[in-house]
């Protein structure tokens, strides 16, 4: 990967790339982030310095080039391996566009959070490696098609005896109650509403949109809810005033389902992106 940009901003920053894909290159000495888990895959290279974080009960470590792959809804946390700190590259993508490819298919889990594969890092080098540089849409659907595929190969290779044998998901199914989450998400809602709008059985659904989109209806009608107020602090507006927008019950709620989420409170991440919270 080419030499990034000295960033200036002092030991602990947090630097998105350009353009409305989420990217971001951060540097951390000490602890990054407390245990928490978001609901896309946080699909990384480690830059320099030693990468280290808890991931289904025991201590993971990626070196300089090494690859991070996190599976929604995983819980982890995020530290410097070393007194020297360590410096990485992310990209978050959420479920729905891999499954674009997979067409229904579980979601692929990489053993360990960290993978070594060739193929899995020639697809994923191209998403994180002119970092400088906004993605156009072509050269993003192209990358995200080469990293699903990855994936499937990756999980599909290492799996012993074959894949594992699943009773079938109602994609269509999952698909509508998605849709329904993201047309109503200053309201309450409940399985009862969307076995109704789905046609399908609560607790099938249930699981189906966790197998297929990585976490449950409810964690994701909470996770656009803190996309839409993070997008608010980025803009400059206040977090009481995000919080309330984006329907949490209050600012106490909010900062605790932020944390749970991203390892941080609201007040800390504004600073690492060289924000002033309010």
């Amino acid at each position: 990967m080419r030499k990034t940009l000295n960033r200036n901003t002092g030991t602990n920053w947090v630097y998105q790339a350009r353009g409305n894909i989420h990217r971001i290159e951060a540097c951390f000495a000490g602890a990054a982030y407390a245990p928490h888990r978001h609901d896309t895959y946080a699909i990384g290279i480690t830059l320099a310095g030693v990468q280290s974080f808890d991931y289904r009960g025991e201590t993971r470590h990626s070196l300089p080039g090494g690859m991070v792959v996190l599976h929604p809804d995983e819980l982890h946390d995020g530290r410097a391996g070393t007194d020297a700190g360590f410096r990485y590259r992310t990209i978050y993508i959420e479920p729905v566009l891999i499954q674009d490819r997979l067409g229904g298919k579980p979601l692929p889990f990489v053993k360990g959070g960290t993978s070594s594969d060739p193929r899995l890092f020639d697809a994923v080098l191209p998403l994180l490696e002119e970092y400088d540089q906004p993605l156009d849409n072509l050269e993003y659907q192209d990358a995200l098609f080469d990293l699903a595929t990855a994936l499937h190969d990756t999980v599909a290779a290492d799996a012993s005896g074959g894949e594992r044998i699943v009773s079938p998901f109602n994609y269509k199914a999952a698909q509508l109650a998605r849709k329904y989450i993201h047309e109503r998400l200053e309201h309450g809602i409940s399985l009862d509403e969307l076995e109704e709008i789905t046609g399908h059985d609560r607790w099938q659904l249930s699981r189906d949109f966790r197998a297929l989109f990585g976490t449950s209806p409810h964690r994701y009608l909470t996770m656009r809810r803190l996309d839409k107020a993070r997008n608010m602090m980025r803009a400059g507006h206040s977090i009481a005033d995000a919080a309330f927008a984006a329907a949490f019950a209050d600012q106490s709620h909010f900062t605790r389902q932020f944390k749970k989420t991203y390892g941080m409170t609201p007040k800390v991440w504004i600073k690492t992106l060289g924000g002033n919270p309010a």
